[in-house]
């Protein structure tokens, strides 16, 4: 029974082994370990379950990584899987499909909705406004099962500020996931660099998929 605190650009995540005590922003809960391949949970701070997480599963195939000495990892979550590859001191993860929704006002406030295996709510505005709509916007009746929310602001080409609010959890100082769904809200396509108060993640965009380029260490 064994853990480690791991963290993302100061998101932090628990992996576990057995039995723990929750910590930082969350815990990814080891399930079985067959090679390079990982079977993880993800459990927010609330306890609740996560469907997908960008910068946890990177924490995940990171740390198999480290256990094998390969330079890749097949991290599952459910039915999802994310492949994740040593990219020099970074760590690249194919995310898979990214859906994107068009606009929508929910409760007064212009969104766009996204999918990356969990759901997102980027709202184009000033990110200092994510301590408000966060919370407003988490437990809106719009979103049944809750949503992640970030309110981002387009700097210039290939370039966004956002700040994030995760569902069951609150702000968090950076968000894979996150990063993903508002390059894809702002921008569509191409590489795009997403700057968080923890600091910045890449995504490359092709074709409706997600690359994300980002760091994971131990803590």
């Amino acid at each position: 029974m064994t853990s480690s605190l791991w963290h993302a650009h100061g998101n932090e995540y628990l992996v576990a082994e057995g039995d723990y005590d929750m910590g930082g922003d969350g815990a990814l809960e080891v399930e079985r370990v067959d090679g390079d391949d990982v079977w993880i949970t993800i459990r927010n701070t609330d306890g609740s379950v996560a469907e997908m997480s960008g910068n946890g599963t990177r924490i995940a195939g990171a740390w198999l990584m480290e256990r094998t000495g390969s330079d890749v990892a097949r991290v599952h979550v459910g039915p999802l899987t994310v492949e994740v590859r040593r990219a020099g001191d970074l760590y690249e993860s194919a995310m898979g499909e990214v859906q994107v929704f068009p606009r929508e006002q929910v409760d007064g406030v212009e969104l766009t909705r996204v999918v990356v295996g969990n759901p997102h709510a980027v709202v184009e505005a000033d990110p200092a406004e994510v301590a408000t709509l966060g919370p407003r916007l988490e437990t809106h009746p719009h979103f049944p099962d809750r949503t992640n929310v970030q309110v981002a602001r387009v700097d210039g080409p290939g370039e966004v500020t956002a700040r994030v609010w995760e569902r069951g959890v609150g702000e968090t100082s950076a968000s894979g996931s996150s990063a993903v769904a508002v390059a894809a809200a702002t921008h569509g396509e191409g590489e795009v660099v997403v700057h968080f108060p923890g600091g910045d993640l890449r995504v490359r965009l092709n074709e409706g998929r997600a690359t994300l380029i980002g760091p994971a260490e131990r803590v």
